[in-house]
Formats: C-alpha cells, structure tokens, sequence
C-alpha cells in the first residue's frame, strides 16, 4: 500500500441511518503496515477509531484499533462496523460464529441474520472488572460541566473494563446530560489510579422507553478526540456493573444503551450479561451497522 494514500472506508455502527451511529474508519489488506503508518492514516481520518484488518495465525481475522492518538486494546463500535463489512462483503461464507484475534485476547463473535435480510453483530467481550475511584467527586463532576450534587447519591463511581478502562459515573438526573461540557485535559490528574481512562457518566432514566440506560462518553485526551457518539466496550461494562451494584440478585440481563442524542446522534446497543462459575460475567454486544462512504487519506 502506498505510505501516502491509504482507502479508508466509513462506516458507522449502532445505527441502520448514516449520520445517526457511530463512525469507524476501516483499511483494509492491512498485513505489514507499520504502526506508525497505521497512527498516520488514523490521525488523518479523524474518527474516534479507525480498524486495520490483518490476517491471524490463532483466529479468523485480527482487528488493530487506533485513535488519532494512540493504538487501542479494543473496540466495541469499530469491531461491529468492520465485522459488518467483512461479512457483507464476503467473508466467512456460510457462517454464523467467528474469533477475531484483538489486543485484548481472542474474542468469539457471532454474525446474526436479521428478518429483514440484514445482518447484526454479537460480540463476547472480556471478563468484566472493576475497581473504585478514590478521587474527588467536586473535580469529577466539574471536569464534565456539572456539580457533584448532580451525582447519583449512592451508586458508587467505578473503573471499569470489558477489554478497555473507562470511568462508571452514575448521573443522577436525565436533565444532567445536555449540560455537560466536558474539559478533557483534566481527566488524567482527577483520575489517579487510571490516568488513560476516559469517562462514561451514564443514568438509569431515557428518551427512549424502551432503553434501561442513556450514557455519554468523554475520551481520553491521549486519544486526540473530545467525545465517543455511541460506545460498543462502555456499553458492555454498564451491563456489568448494572448486574453487580443495581441488581446484585440477578442471574442474567438484558439490556438496551441509548447514546449520542446530545450530540445529533440516536446509537443503541443492546447489552447481554450473565453469571457465570466462580464469580465472574459473560459480556456481550449486539449492534448493527451501515456503510457511508469510502474517501483517501
């Protein structure tokens, strides 16, 4: 491939209507690409992450996530846009289950046919975990535009990861969130113990009555972008946290994300959580997908 000019295609997930999902950049034929070439053609496009496809050696495909900044372990947006490409271009011909081989390990995925012919993603993520913040509510709640009495007063604020760390901040009124104006530079002095994390402030009420969940999603400032419109990885860890902190009973739950209305998108995700041995959770995603366009950078 050219180091000047690379195709990239965009497509956006978590919608079927171009303009209202998530955008992913993809590059395709992406065997040997340097990294930096990779961090280049990134940068250049924009997006919040663009894909690199590769050949795998221990799975079906490998899928390589860079922001405009730096190289990411996973992706729950980018993984369904590319997945959705791959299969609807071609790929894996008369199957339904797949592993994509991804910094965060090797994740068994699923291709779903919808009853109107098109297809929908199930993607495993990992084992979720969580540790506590123990930074200071008043500088959280400032560093995205609101005061810590617009925290929820009891659910606690957690680290949490299916594959990447962002920041659980529960939110207490639905209000809240088209006040938020978030000052990124300040994230990685606020979060101590996760400097690199981003910051998911999320609720329990939606626009949408048949949502459990509205969330917005402020990124890194290492990753170059301000704001994630709809967010696959977050998501999945919201599920997890909803089956450990709201509903520690339950055994499974089934979830729906709302995302991005504040900013002119309408994302969701449906979210899969179940109890397995020893303790731990099954996190999965489910979304869907849509082309937009293909340019050159």
């Amino acid at each position: 491939m050219d180091e000047t000019k690379a195709t990239v295609l965009h497509y956006e997930a978590f919608s079927r209507i171009p303009g209202k999902g998530n955008p992913a950049g993809i590059v395709r034929d992406a065997d040997g690409m340097p990294e930096n070439e990779m961090q280049r053609i990134a940068a250049a496009v924009g997006f919040n992450e663009t894909t690199f496809i590769q050949t795998s050696e221990t799975a079906d495909v490998r899928l390589r996530y860079f922001t405009p900044g730096h190289e990411m372990d996973l992706c729950g947006h980018a993984t369904v846009a590319t997945l959705y490409h791959l299969k609807t271009n071609g790929w894996f011909e008369g199957r339904d289950r797949i592993t994509v081989e991804t910094r965060a390990g090797n994740l068994p995925m699923e291709l779903m046919r919808e009853p109107e012919g098109d297809w929908s993603i199930r993607m495993m993520q990992d084992r979720p975990r969580f540790e506590p913040f123990g930074g200071d509510r008043g500088m959280l709640a400032r560093s995205i535009g609101l005061e810590e009495r617009d925290l929820h007063p009891e659910l606690p604020i957690m680290y949490g990861s299916t594959g990447i760390w962002t920041l659980l901040v529960p939110v207490a009124d639905l209000a809240c969130f088209s006040r938020m104006k978030p000052d990124n530079r300040r994230f990685p002095d606020i979060l101590a113990e996760r400097p690199r994390a981003s910051v998911h402030p999320f609720g329990l009420a939606t626009v949408d009555p048949q949502a459990h969940m509205h969330a917005r999603h402020f990124s890194s400032p290492y990753s170059g972008t301000i704001e994630d419109p709809v967010t696959g990885t977050a998501s999945g860890v919201m599920g997890a946290y909803a089956l450990t902190y709201l509903q520690p009973g339950r055994e499974s739950a089934d979830l729906i994300v709302e995302q991005g209305l504040e900013i002119g998108r309408d994302g969701r995700v449906q979210v899969q959580v179940r109890r397995t041995e020893g303790d731990s959770m099954e996190v999965r995603i489910i979304g869907c997908a849509v082309y937009v366009r293909e340019f050159e950078v």
